[in-house]
């Protein structure tokens, strides 16, 4: 006797809403939502639904989300569910953690226009040309990684303190002179902008469901240094203690630990923490643990991760390598002080997968002696960093050369690899 298969569970709807509520919606998600037997969302979503039309169970999302999607998944199986989002359910919207927790093929998403496709169109700004930033569950910090002369960025506001919020961010990074305008109820009768510049704003809050586009226009006259794009920013963009890789090797660190998007860097003796905020400063994708031993020293790595835009910098304090211990595993590691503690170098090795890189910079004849010793063992390149400034010499101009740093970067062979070689 065989017994019956088990019935395919029903696709999950999910509707993405604008600010004008059912009236813009498609009539594929309106039918979506008129025979939904459980209608899952926030309370100002479910609040834009006509009872009449929409007449399921309604269920207001819990705090926190995440955690609820498989929860509520299951509470409900059997049943028709809709899920409603605020515009496009695929752009930082709770698409992203349906398709996580249920799988791609259990969804039927029904997009509406992001908010930040009405923006472009209110403003004339190509899509493909905006920076896009979120601060909604996020720190406003992060705006500080987008801020470039001439650069066009909307901001997903958090709710009505966000304007206020991301001017202040502005006039501290010296992009006083940026204008802004803050767009609220994109797509609704009750749309409104206003607009200022960052270094007089003085609006009210507004309306909570807003974004904010930003001019960035820099203060030539500003204190903060000019930040590029590409790795080596300046010494001064940094709070140190002396504990500091220095920007011309910095530079050539990150060139040999050629980070990718979405790939997690250990910054092993992080020092001031810029070989980790610089990893993610190259893609917003990009993930560091830095790990430093020196307590202080730990405070002032979250602060210039904070400063320079990457504020989800992870630091933990503590030595390695136990402090290695219940990471997730890295793509590269770099080792930038501590290598003579027992046990450090092995276990970074360990960590990395095959393909994985590992970068160690030293300075000392004693740690020099031990990447001499793995180079021969594991191969890789080993290189000698000189750097030399000008600088007054009486009344002329001579070299003063900083000492110079013995880099050792290898490539973690696959098994295959390794049986090839012996």
């Amino acid at each position: 006797m065989s017994s019956a298969a088990p019935p395919t569970p029903l696709p999950v709807a999910v509707v993405g809403l604008g600010a004008d509520g059912w009236a813009g919606l498609t009539s594929g998600a309106r039918a979506a939502l008129a025979s939904a037997e459980v209608l899952i969302g926030g309370p100002r979503q479910l609040d834009l639904l006509p009872p009449d039309a929409c007449p399921g169970l309604r269920v207001s999302w819990p705090s926190p989300l995440r955690p609820a999607v498989p929860k509520l998944a299951a509470e409900h199986a059997g049943r028709r569910i809709a899920v409603l989002a605020s515009g496009d359910p695929m752009f930082y919207g709770i698409g992203r953690a349906l398709s996580e927790e249920l799988g791609a093929d259990a969804l039927r998403v029904h997009p509406h226009p992001s908010s930040v496709s009405y923006a472009c169109a209110r403003l004339g700004w190509p899509v493909e040309d905006t920076e896009v930033v979120t601060v909604v569950g996020r720190p406003v910090a992060r705006l500080a990684a987008a801020l470039y002369e001439g650069r066009r960025v909307l901001v997903l506001s958090a709710g009505a303190a966000s304007p206020g919020e991301i001017a202040a961010l502005l006039r501290e990074r010296g992009f006083g002179p940026s204008r802004m305008r803050v767009l609220e109820q994109l797509g609704s009768e009750r749309e409104d902008t206003y607009e200022g510049r960052a270094d007089g704003w003085d609006h009210a809050p507004g309306d909570p469901l807003n974004v904010v586009a930003v001019d960035c226009r820099r203060d030539p006259d500003a204190a903060a240094p000019r930040l590029g794009a590409t790795p080596g920013l300046p010494d001064s963009a940094y709070e140190h203690d002396g504990q500091l890789t220095k920007r011309h090797v910095r530079a050539a660190t990150l060139c040999a630990l050629a980070p990718a998007p979405g790939e997690l860097l250990w910054d092993i003796g992080g020092g001031s923490g810029s070989i980790g905020i610089e990893w993610m400063r190259t893609h917003p994708s990009c993930r560091a643990v830095t790990v430093e031993r020196v307590p202080e020293r730990a405070a002032r790595i979250a602060r210039n991760a904070t400063a320079l835009g990457v504020p989800g910098l992870r630091v933990v304090a503590g030595a390695a390598p136990a402090a290695l211990a219940g990471l997730p595993a890295p793509d590269a590691v770099f080792i930038g002080g501590g290598l003579t503690a027992p046990g450090l170098l092995d276990a970074a090795w360990e960590a990395l997968a095959p393909g994985g890189r590992l970068v160690v910079n030293t300075v000392t004849l004693e740690s020099e002696a031990v990447l001499s010793e793995r180079h021969k063992r594991y191969g890789g390149e080993l290189v000698k960093l000189a750097v030399a400034h000008a600088v007054p010499v009486g009344g002329f101009t001579g070299w003063r050369q900083a000492m110079p740093v013995t880099q050792w970067t290898v490539t973690k062979p696959s098994p295959s690899d390794r049986k090839t070689q012996s």
